[in-house]
């Protein structure tokens, strides 16, 4: 009889990691309407007009909403989207574009 001893590899996890997560979070002002945030929301995140009015609401009724949850580079670039949207066009002493901050996911 043979004591031939038999090993096996270690096993390794092929999965890509995923990466964290972060909250692109739009905060209110009294600078811009609810149209503005609608269709900032539609160009910039493809959302539909009834999920823009749900994301508006809930901003005017908290302060703030969560637009977005994605990786940090993602988030990054919508908050600078975001930032650079420019002025309201239907409030004449708009001063320039929403408020937007990136948060990582709790």
């Amino acid at each position: 009889m043979s004591n031939t001893a038999t090993t096996t590899a270690p096993t390794t996890d092929t999965r890509p990691k995923q990466q964290p997560r972060y909250n692109v979070i739009l905060w209110n002002d009294e600078d811009h309407t609810f149209d503005y945030v609608i269709d900032m929301l539609q160009e910039l995140f493809g959302f539909p007009p009834e999920k823009g009015f749900t994301i508006a609401s809930k901003v005017n009724e908290d302060g703030k909403a969560v637009c977005l949850t994605t990786t940090l580079e993602h988030a990054e670039l919508k908050r600078d989207q975001i930032h650079a949207f420019g002025n309201d066009p239907f409030v004449s002493q708009c001063q320039g574009s929403m408020s937007a901050t990136i948060e990582p996911l709790e």
